[in-house]
């Protein structure tokens, strides 16, 4: 089934009228999601690079519409995806909030890396799992039945990250040394280009 490549990922972003923040944010999760998958396709992991890559740039991709109408944008980034014929990047993009499920000690899938990703960036920079968590808890946690699913996904995202980094080479905590300090200027510059030769949407 087909993946789209970086260039048709940053028109998508473009389509959607994706603010600069966001993508952003979504490079670097993109930058999180690559280096774990490169990390355990080295130590044997039958993992499919091209798909998270995708995947982990497109996992916000009715985000911005969904703070006007309110929409699941898992759920509707997921169905988006699959109207235009890439249902296996839209299946991860909709489990990029809550997996579908949970296996402990089950080996890292592409899902669970990008969803895993995703709960360590806040904003554009990489952050502990604590202190992302923290973060939702903070801004979507006001009600107590939010409060009581936000502290669940926190405790099976803990136990995710464990399975992530059982045979890496290096922890959790390491993890921003790993990235290093980067520039994501050559990739906006990239999707600029891309949105300049795009009709607006």
């Amino acid at each position: 089934m087909t993946i789209p490549t970086q260039n048709q990922c940053f028109q998508m972003l473009h389509d959607s009228a994706m603010p600069e923040h966001i993508v952003a944010h979504s490079l670097q999760v993109c930058r999180v999601a690559r280096l774990l998958t490169g990390a355990l396709i080295q130590r044997g992991a039958a993992l499919d690079m091209d798909l998270v890559t995708a995947s982990a740039l497109l996992h916000d991709i009715t985000k911005p519409r969904s703070f006007e109408t309110g929409e699941n944008h898992c759920e509707t980034g997921a169905a988006l995806l699959a109207e235009k014929g890439y249902g296996r990047v839209g299946k991860i993009v909709g489990q990029h909030v809550r997996l579908d499920a949970y296996a402990p000690g089950g080996e890292p899938t592409e899902a669970g890396i990008v969803n895993y990703a995703d709960k360590r960036v806040l904003h554009d920079q990489v952050a502990s799992l604590d202190r992302r968590m923290a973060y939702i808890l903070e801004r979507y946690g006001k009600a107590p039945d939010s409060d009581r699913r936000i502290r669940w996904l926190w405790d099976v995202s803990a136990e995710l990250e464990r399975r992530i980094y059982r045979d890496l080479s290096f922890a959790p905590a390491d993890l921003d040394g790993q990235i290093g300090d980067v520039d994501n200027s050559p990739e906006m510059k990239a999707f600029k280009a891309v949105a300049a030769a795009c009709p607006d949407p």
